[in-house]
């Protein structure tokens, strides 16, 4: 059995995961600890995060910015 060349510390919060490539090559190690380690940032951002029902995008009409940009600047008078 190839020893595992990588591992990996992941530090979220207050808790710590140790992440370690299974057996084989450097570069399929590598791959197994990415995956290994996306599931976990997966899992802790779907604990942490905030509640379901807040929308990704701000509702139509709820930004001050679209008033100000559709208010036309007053034009001179030409002599």
């Amino acid at each position: 059995m190839e020893p595992s060349y990588v591992r990996a510390t992941i530090r979220l919060g207050s808790e710590n995961y140790t992440v370690s490539g299974s057996s084989g090559r450097l570069s399929e190690q590598l791959v197994s600890m990415k995956e290994e380690s996306m599931t976990i940032l997966k899992e802790y951002i779907t604990k942490t995060n905030a509640p379901a029902d807040v929308p990704d995008e701000p509702l139509e009409g709820s930004s001050g910015d679209e008033d100000e940009i559709s208010k036309k600047p007053k034009s001179k008078k030409r002599k």
